[in-house]
């Protein structure tokens, strides 16, 4: 019979790695699902908090946040681009992507995490290929909504909840809780409050902890 656990997942989604790490961790788990049963609970991390509107250029970030040159950037896009691709997700940044604030998309994250039904999961998702796949600004309310509606939320009520400002409140004090606990670079995964894999690791190095996680239960 397959173990629970519960695995938390703390990302932003204008984070590459993250979506690299949510693929992976889903095929470790279809990959263990004899052995581990989970639901995963998604949890916001800004990377940019302080970022405007309208956002910045990828290739003016990096050199000004990193100090990288212009050919190391375009080489990092295209080895994320290759690692994103290994886990099936299409990743189309360029020199001229942008970074926005994702204050907002966390909000819409959250209440779709109250709404159930795994539709966090499914917004999570359609977030990153907004952002990643179809270059979109995740800080604009319209392409936050489609997102909503990609993932089988209600458009009108994911409309009511970025026009209302619900739910900031709750992502700050989230942000602050796994800031807390040591958590200062995404993905962070914690599972059952006890073990902590960092990075977009590939399927095989999250498949090779599950069945390490799921022994140590059976034995316990």
């Amino acid at each position: 019979m397959a173990e629970p656990i519960k695995i938390d997942f703390v990302s932003d989604i204008s984070c590459p790695w993250c979506i690299i790490g949510l693929c992976g961790l889903e095929a470790a788990l279809e990959r263990t699902a004899d052995l581990v049963s989970a639901e995963i609970h998604f949890h916001p991390f800004e990377l940019n908090p302080m970022m405007g509107k309208g956002g910045e250029s990828v290739a003016d970030h990096i050199a000004r946040k990193y100090g990288s040159t212009l050919e190391q950037s375009a080489a990092t896009r295209l080895m994320l681009r290759e690692r994103a691709a290994e886990v099936g997700f299409t990743m189309n940044t360029s020199s001229e992507s942008r970074i926005y604030n994702s204050f907002d998309a966390h909000r819409l994250l959250h209440w779709a995490g109250v709404e159930g039904g795994g539709r966090q999961q499914a917004l999570e998702h359609a977030l990153f290929a907004a952002y990643f796949t179809d270059q979109r600004d995740p800080s604009d309310h319209d392409v936050l909504i489609d997102a909503a509606a990609t993932a089988g939320l209600d458009r009108a009520a994911a409309a009511e909840v970025l026009a209302s400002g619900r739910y900031a409140e709750e992502v700050r004090q989230a942000e602050h809780h796994w800031q807390g606990r040591g958590v200062h670079s995404v993905p962070a995964i914690v599972i059952n409050d006890r073990y902590l894999i960092s990075g977009g690791q590939p399927p095989d190095a999250f498949e090779q902890a599950l069945r390490s996680i799921a022994a140590e239960l059976a034995d316990a």
